[in-house]
Parts: structure tokens; sequence; C-alpha cells
């Protein structure tokens, strides 16, 4: 459905206001600009990004989307992540738990592309994936792919020099070349089938697993619970504007001072509830090997960061790999066995038995 064919998101109801960052200046250095994501990036860890110059990869990669989602269930299920801990993949509508009870599903479906097999395609490297994305992968997933790891280097090499770390460390952490979770992701989520399930997440609470997200949605739907809080506010989706946020590696990395922030996503609220919510993310996660844990070695303002919070565990002992599979493989419900299973599951939530 074209984007301007949706209802306008309701002026009614709770919104958290997002610093709005403009990605050329940030790639010309400007530095009030680069203040600015700091600040957005230190307090609640998330921003909008305008002028990140993916509008037509962002369109193309939902053409995609929907392409893939009306092929018949069994052929999409033949591609299924499983229940191992791998996301690559096709995932089916319920298979995740969204609570530590259990009690309730995930109701969003999505593709899941390896930003490996997209780079090295037609060579496989992680899986195999349906027609529709094959045929997708070199003239629309990999653009989109090279953009957004484009984006998300720049505000890398932005928070290298602000945690005070050698010129190209976290860009090492996350080098192109080394195999990693990175991924880009097209989800569908259906209309409520009745109005009382509105207020059920689609997606539980959760952050980030990995390093930098970069978000486009067409409805509203996403909620953050920031730091201090104990409510959820809705994120008021700008056309042409990106969500980005901090996720777990970043956070765990800079000792704390990059924020990985709890949210979900639930139906879109007022008139837009009526209407399928497609969204669409690239993930860029830390090299499968990197070790998840304060760079204090590296970095005076990081240790000192460190040394201040000293209820807070940053040696994580776990494999970005490792980190990636674990949370991933206890959120499916096949794995369920109580609540524990669901704990299995956290990151670096700050309230993790939120719903």
């Amino acid at each position: 459905m074209p984007y301007n064919t949706l209802p306008p998101f309701p002026d009614d109801v709770r919104t958290h206001p997002l610093l709005i960052i403009d990605y050329n200046l940030i790639k010309a250095g400007d530095k009030e600009e680069e203040d600015r994501l700091w600040k957005a990036a230190t307090t609640i860890g998330f921003w909008y990004l305008k002028n990140h110059g993916a509008d037509q990869e962002v369109s193309d990669m939902f053409e995609m989307g929907a392409e893939t989602m009306a092929l018949p269930l069994e052929e999409r299920m033949k591609f299924e992540q499983g229940d191992e801990g791998r996301s690559f993949g096709y995932k089916k509508a319920g298979a995740n738990a969204v609570d530590a009870a259990g009690k309730n599903l995930d109701t969003v479906e999505f593709i899941n592309v390896s930003k490996d097999d997209a780079l090295a395609y037609p060579q496989v490297v992680h899986r195999t994936y349906p027609s529709t994305v094959n045929a997708r992968m070199e003239n629309t997933i990999a653009p989109f792919v090279h953009k957004a790891l484009e984006v998300n280097y720049v505000t890398l090499d932005i928070f290298n020099q602000r945690l005070g770390l050698p010129q190209g460390t976290l860009e090492k952490l996350h080098i192109l070349e080394e195999h990693s979770g990175s991924e880009a992701r097209c989800i569908r989520n259906p209309p409520p089938k009745v109005k009382t399930a509105a207020a059920t997440p689609a997606l539980g609470a959760h952050t980030d697993f990995g390093s930098l997200s970069f978000l486009h949605n067409r409805l509203g739907g996403l909620q953050v619970m920031p730091p201090g809080h104990d409510e959820w506010f809705y994120v008021r989706p700008i056309p042409g504007h990106a969500i980005c946020n901090i996720g777990d590696a970043l956070s765990l990395f800079s000792g704390g001072i990059l924020q990985s922030n709890i949210h979900r996503v639930v139906p879109p609220p007022g008139a837009q509830a009526e209407y399928e919510r497609w969204s669409l993310v690239f993930f860029t996660r830390p090299g499968n090997s990197c070790v998840l844990r304060a760079l204090v070695e590296s970095s005076p303002i990081i240790a000192e960061a460190v040394k201040n919070q000293p209820g807070r565990n940053f040696e994580t002992g776990s494999t970005a790999a490792e980190w990636f599979a674990r949370r991933i493989k206890y959120q499916r419900i096949n794995n369920r066995t109580g609540p524990e299973t669901w704990a299995a599951s956290r990151g670096t939530e700050h309230t993790p038995t939120v719903v």
C-alpha cells in the first residue's frame, strides 16, 4: 500500500520525542550535529535520522517483503528459522513468546537475510532463501545492506571518537569480512482480529541484540520505555526518516555510556490499527568472534564509566555469536520450559520483566 494512502498517526496518544539527526551533517563532520547525536545515544539510545539517502532501497525492500509474504505458507516454512538459535530465514507468526508467562505469542512474521549471504550471493554462506529473496538479492537486498552499513559505520566512527577509543576500534569489531549476525529484516504484522488484542504486544519488550539498528516504519506501533519511566510511549513515525537505536553490544563495549533501551511493538494506534503494519530494519552486529565486554583497557573514559557502576556486570564471557543465538533460541515458544526460559532470552534490559 502506498505510504500516502495510510491514515495519519493520531495526535491523542502519548509519544516520546526523539532528536532528529541530519545524516548529511554528521557525515560531513559537523560537530554540533555530532553533539546532538551523542546526546541521543547516551540518554534514550534512539533518534530519527533524516537525509540518509536510502528511500529507494527501502521502497524496494518493502516490495521484496510483500512478494515473499505472498508465497504460500508451506513454501515460506521451508526456510523457517528453527528452534536452535538461528535468526536467518523466515519466522512465522506465533513462534516466539512475548512475555515471561508464555501465554501470549507474537503476531509478526518476517524474513531475515544475512549480510554475509547478501554480499556473497550466489555463494551460500549461512543458508538458502525463498525464490523471491534470491530474485532480489543483487538488485535490492545487497544495495540496502550496503547503504545501511555506510550509515552505521559513520555513526560508529563518531562514537569511537567520543569514547576515546583508538581510531578504528569499533569498526574493527564490526569488520565487513568477518561473518556476523548482521541482517536485513522485513516484517509484516496483520491488524488485530479483535479490539481487545490491541493492547497485546505484537513483539515483546526487548533490547536489540547487536550494535546499531536502522529502522523504517510506515505505521505507528513502536513504543519505548525510557530509563526512569515505568510507562510506554509511542514513537511517531515520520515519512522519510529512519529510526535508529543502540543495541546490547555497543552498550556493553562502551561500559553503559551508550544506552540500549527497552522497546516493543504493539498494534498501530487509532485508525492505523485497521491496516497491516510493515517495517524494515537492518541490524549491524559485531563479528561472531568478538567478546562482548567493556573496552576498559582501550579507553579511560569507558574504564571510568565501569568503575562508577559497581553493580553492573560488563564481562559477559560471551561472544557476539553466542549472545545472539542464546537470545533468539530462548524466545522460541517450542523451547519454553517456564519463566526461566524468558529470563534466558534477556539482554541488557533495565526492566527485564516488563511486557
